[in-house]
């Protein structure tokens, strides 16, 4: 199973995706050789909550994911934290909608919820949870308590990273995870067509995030990044950047 742990639904906060739309994207995500997706919405995102209410109403779901034709999608949150930092979590989608709820007066950045909060509360509840781009600039991880490091399920090899700070980014996140003992695994951050298959990581079949997991403690997986990321990535950043400005 070719799976990518961190992808977007809207092309950004403020522009929403249909479910048709969103099915057409997940075409071409199997098209390019996946067969799984986490849908890591930003939590702020205005349609996060109706978006999952269209998804209910629109494929049919099985163990802790959605079938949109031959392809999984797990659901997922990707949540800013008030020290910094972008914190992926997938799950069932009950307990996604949980989280939202959980986080509303949180949206804005003076508001964002502090990250020992977050852990305590997702402690309730059987969740994957992943530091993203653990070294981006803008939302680093790695001023955070160890503590906070070590709970981690995983840490993302983030697609954009690697375009924008090179190949060598990957070994940093690798020795990360090698510090904390934390394994890493690859996500696009795609919010658009044209990004999907740039990285993802072969895993066992797997049909829930317990499995998902268990295949991360174990060790059952590998994380490919293609020899078209730079073309993937840049193309996308373009066309994106092209879209919202004519809808501006």
């Amino acid at each position: 199973m070719n799976i990518d742990f961190h992808t977007h639904a809207n092309l950004s906060k403020k522009i929403p995706v249909s479910a048709e739309e969103f099915k057409d994207k997940m075409r071409v995500a199997y098209e390019n050789g996946l067969n799984a997706v986490a849908i890591t919405e930003h939590f702020n995102a205005a349609n996060f909550l109706s978006f999952y209410e269209e998804m209910d109403q629109t494929f049919p779901y099985e163990g802790d994911h959605y079938k949109v034709d031959q392809l999984k999608v797990f659901p997922g949150i990707e949540i800013d934290v008030k020290e910094t930092g972008h914190f992926l979590v997938v799950a069932d989608r009950d307990t996604i909608k949980t989280i939202r709820k959980r986080l509303i007066g949180h949206e804005e950045e003076e508001d964002f919820i502090e990250v020992k909060e977050l852990v305590d509360f997702l402690s309730d509840f059987d969740v994957l949870k992943i530091a993203a781009h653990p070294y981006r600039e803008s939302t680093p991880w790695t001023h955070h308590e160890d503590d906070i490091l070590k709970q981690f399920n995983a840490f993302d090899i983030n697609g954009k990273d690697l375009f924008k700070y090179g190949i060598s980014m990957k070994q940093k996140v690798e020795s990360l995870g090698e510090q904390f003992d934390v394994p890493v695994i690859g996500g696009s951050d795609t919010h658009q067509y044209l990004q999907y298959g740039s990285i993802y990581n072969r895993f066992p079949d797997c049909d829930t995030v317990s499995e998902l997991k268990e295949a991360l403690r174990n060790a059952k997986y590998e994380t490919i990044v293609s020899n078209c990321l730079e073309t993937k990535v840049h193309s996308a950043k373009v066309v994106k950047k092209m879209i919202k400005n004519s809808i501006a």
